[in-house]
């Protein structure tokens, strides 16, 4: 299964050093990749969302472009930085809004959450 992680700007590389976590989460099918348990997973990109606030639907749009002709994906993960940004209202994004707009427009499985490590 090819997958896409979705990322916070703000979290990426200050706090969580190189998204080892969710790499290594990814490898191990553990946390929410576990999910897919029937499949391995591979990740074809990291995209942050290009900063607040949240440009998540330009940048998946942008990033599909950019890898037309190249490679696809089948599952887009909302990376736990997300999540933890949306829950603390540091995010203008709704976790539930952007997985549904998510899937509407391009059609994808999205899956809110990655690895299992705080």
């Amino acid at each position: 299964m090819k997958s896409l992680i979705l990322c916070c700007e703000k979290i990426r590389d200050k706090q969580c050093i190189g998204c080892e976590r969710c790499l290594k989460a990814s490898r191990e099918k553990l946390g929410k990749f576990s999910l897919e348990n029937s499949e391995s997973v591979e990740i074809v990109g990291i995209l942050s969302c290009g900063g607040c606030p949240g440009l998540f639907l330009q940048r998946i749009k942008l990033f599909n472009k950019w890898i037309e002709g190249m490679d696809d994906y089948d599952v887009i993960f909302i990376g736990n930085c997300v999540k933890a940004m949306a829950e603390a209202n540091k995010c203008s994004w709704n976790i539930e809004d952007l997985k549904n707009k998510i899937e509407e427009k391009f059609g994808k499985k999205v899956i809110v959450g990655t690895h299992p490590w705080a």
